[in-house]
Parts: structure tokens; C-alpha cells; sequence
């Protein structure tokens, strides 16, 4: 295992290197390179890595939501608040829909098959999405209108939305007792605890800092490990009480973010150098799960599928942000960052397609189901992540240096006793 990993590590550093000399962003050929050495192609992968790799996705997940949530700034978040309830249900609600209307049509399923698809489908890819916005926002791109904010968090939520919907429908098709009031009353639920919870455990974190004055890097591996705890404690409650983790990983940086913006800033740092790793783990390992053959059983009809559903899902985006502040060309890039699938696709997918089995249910809608799973993100994920990076280049304008003074005078008025390294 440790022979295979380091192959994937120094194969995807050169591929990385590659891809952005092209001006192509490097996880696009980390996908590329777990597609290619993954099971399902070469099979150069070795199996105990991939045993463990959804603890190693989720690790990687982890890492990166805490970044974004070092970048939430709650100032930013209150201007562009409405937006983000907006954009994470509407997009999704209206490309699920689609999909459950295109499905008996294109793909033979039924329309209650075809909504399991669609709530599979929905979401977002927070994988792929987030490292560019944290990108777009050290760069101070958009930030005077929040537009990278607006994405991060609206793209976080709309995972919590979409995967409650998906519990729902499946157990309606495999004959659960399913109380939909009591799932649909969760997402708000699950929202709010999830942000409550990480604000909390955020102050603490922060009030033990203040007293034991620990290292960077032991704060940065406190805060690593505190909030692998908060998604272990998401399944133990799982059936007790609805609880979004990810959204209290990232409540935990903007909190410290809150109350002490140099620590926020410096723990910021360490884990984008933790990034490095965690983004070749994180891509390499999503790659790794797609089965080219399974996607291409789908065929021409798959694929128009998942555009029809994309253009419902980028009609949807751009009805929310009517009303707002943004251009033309901002808007459009909102609406392209909106398109990218992986994370939730790939974890997922083959789910229904198990619960059919253990139902002793015709499992052909489920193989149908993650085909098509596996089809969006070969579609959109490469695609979307470099006509994001694309778009954004030309689209998003950099904040004045005067827009940052505040903030960095805050920073600097800050004691700097805490230990760097």
C-alpha cells in the first residue's frame, strides 16, 4: 500500500505541474490518473488503499471545508445570505425534477427510480468546487460582492439537501417505514444543529487555545482531529437526531475566524500545506471509483439526460440570483461553478443499486442508476472544473487593496506570541 501511494503521490505532482504549465487545473489530471490506475482500468492501485479510501476521502473533505470555513467571513456571509438559501435547494430541486420527468422516457426507469437518480445527480460537488473558490479568494477575486463565498457555502448546503431527499426516495422504494414530514423537517434540522454544534465546539477550541497556547501545528492537528470526531458522530446519531458535520467542520474555522482572524489565518496556511497531500488522496481516490465501462452502459441517452438536467439546474441557479447585485458574466460564472459532480456521485452512486440487491429487488434500475452516476461525473467534473477556473479568470475582479485594510489591520494588531511552528 505505502509503495502505491507513493507512486500516485509523485506521479500527480508532475501531473499537476503538467496540467497548470497548460493553464488546466491540476485536478483534472488527478482525476484522470485514479480513472487511469484505478480497478477498473489498469488496476495499478493497490486494493488495501483502496480499502480504506473513503476514510481517506472523507480526511481530505475534511481538510478542505476547514479551509473554507477559515475564509467565511461574516460580514461577506450577511450580504450574500439570501442568495445561498436560494441556491441550495432551488438548482437542485429543479435538475432533480428533470431528471424525473426525462428518466421513464430516455432511460426506462420508473419515475420513482428516476427521482432516486435525480436526488443522486443533484448535488454539487463540494471536491471540486471549493479548492477553486478558496483559490478565487486568497486571490481576492470577487470579493467585494462575495461571489466565491456565496458558492462555497450555498454548494455545502445543497449536499445536506439533496442527500435527505435521497434517503427519503430510497426508502420509499425499497418498502421502508419512511416518516417524510420527519426526513423533510430534518434538513432544516440538520442544518442548524450542524452549524450550532461547530460553533460551539469552535469557541472551545478557540478558549483552550487562549490558555495552553499550543504550537500551529498542534492546533492545526487538534482542529483535524476534533472534526473527524464531528463526522464519526453523524452516523452514530444517524436515525437519533439529523446533524450536518460538514457544515460544522467549516462552522469551527469561521468561528476561530470570528474571534481571532491571525490564529484563523495562520491554521489556514497549515492545512493548505496539508492540502497538497489531501488534494492528491481526495481526486486520485474519486477517480479511482468510476468504472468507464458502467458509465458508457448508459450510452447517447445518459448523456443527454445529464445536459437536459444541467440546463434545468443552470435555469434554476440563474432565477436565484436575479434580484442580485451580480453582472451578467458574474452570474454565468455562478451558474458554471454550479455544474461540477463528483463527491456525492461517487459515494453514493452504487448505493441504491446494494439496497435493491439486499431487498431482494430487480437490481437492473440500480445498475441503470449508477451508470449514470458514474456518466456525470466523467461529463462534468473535468469540464466543469477547468470552465470554472476559466471563466473566473476573466469573469471575477480582484478587490481593491483597500478592501482588505480592515482585515489586515486586524491581523496585525494582533499579538504574534503563538509559536509558527
Amino acid at each position: 500500500m505505502a509503495v502505491s501511494l507513493a507512486e500516485l503521490i509523485i506521479i500527480c505532482l508532475i501531473v499537476d505541474w503538467a496540467f497548470r504549465m497548460c493553464r488546466i487545473p491540476g485536478l483534472i489530471g488527478m482525476l484522470g490518473v485514479g480513472i487511469a490506475f484505478g480497478p477498473y482500468a489498469l488496476g495499478w492501485v493497490s486494493p488495501d488503499l483502496l480499502d480504506i479510501s473513503p476514510d481517506l476521502r472523507m480526511i481530505a473533505l475534511i481538510v478542505i471545508l476547514l479551509r473554507a470555513g477559515f475564509e467565511l467571513s461574516r460580514h461577506t456571509l450577511a450580504r450574500v445570505g439570501r442568495m445561498v438559501l436560494l441556491l441550495s435547494a432551488i438548482p437542485a430541486i429543479l435538475e432533480g425534477t428533470a431528471i424525473t420527468l426525462l428518466g421513464p422516457h430516455l432511460l426506462g426507469l420508473s419515475y420513482l427510480e428516476s427521482a432516486i437518480l435525480g436526488a443522486i445527480i443533484g448535488a454539487v460537488s463540494p471536491a471540486v468546487v471549493v479548492p477553486l473558490m478558496i483559490d478565487f479568494m486568497q486571490k481576492r477575486m470577487g470579493a467585494e460582492k462575495g461571489i466565491p463565498t456565496l458558492i462555497l457555502a450555498a454548494s455545502s448546503i445543497d449536499d445536506v439537501f439533496v442527500i435527505v431527499i435521497y434517503s427519503v426516495l430510497i426508502g420509499m422504494y425499497t418498502g421502508q417505514e419512511v416518516s417524510i414530514a420527519w426526513k423533510l423537517a430534518g434538513i432544516p434540522v440538520s442544518i442548524v444543529l450542524g452549524i450550532a454544534a461547530g460553533l460551539l465546539v469552535g469557541l472551545l477550541i478557540y478558549r483552550m487555545f487562549e490558555r495552553f497556547n499550543p504550537r500551529a501545528t498542534k492546533r492545526a492537528l487538534i482542529i483535524l482531529g476534533v472534526s473527524i470526531l464531528l463526522v464519526k458522530a453523524e452516523h452514530i446519531l444517524e436515525g437519533v437526531v439529523p446533524f450536518a458535520a460538514l457544515l460544522a467542520v467549516m462552522a469551527i474555522g469561521f468561528i476561530i475566524l470570528e474571534k481571532r482572524e491571525h490564529i484563523a489565518h495562520e491554521m489556514s496556511g497549515k492545512f493548505s500545506k496539508i492540502w497538497v497531500f489531501a488534494e492528491i488522496i481526495l481526486f486520485t481516490m474519486v477517480g479511482a471509483q468510476v468504472n468507464i465501462d458502467v458509465a458508457l452502459q448508459t450510452g447517447l441517452a445518459g448523456a443527454v439526460l445529464i445536459v437536459l438536467a444541467l440546463a434545468a439546474r443552470s435555469l434554476g441557479t440563474y432565477l436565484c440570483l436575479l434580484g442580485s447585485n451580480l453582472n451578467a458574466s458574474e452570474r454565468l460564472f455562478v451558474v458554471i461553478s454550479y455544474i461540477p459532480k463528483a463527491t456525492v456521485q461517487a459515494a453514493i452512486g452504487a448505493a441504491p443499486l446494494a439496497a435493491m440487491h439486499l431487498a431482494d429487488m430487480n437490481t437492473q434500475p440500480g445498475e441503470v442508476i449508477l451508470a449514470t452516476a458514474v456518466l456525470s461525473i466523467l461529463l462534468t467534473a473535468p469540464i466543469g472544473a477547468w470552465a470554472i477556473a476559466f471563466t473566473g479568470n476573466r469573469v471575477l475582479e480582484v478587490a481593491p487593496s483597500s478592501f482588505d485594510d480592515s482585515r489586515q489591520a486586524a491581523i496585525e494588531s494582533q499579538p504574534h506570541a503563538e509559536n509558527i511552528i
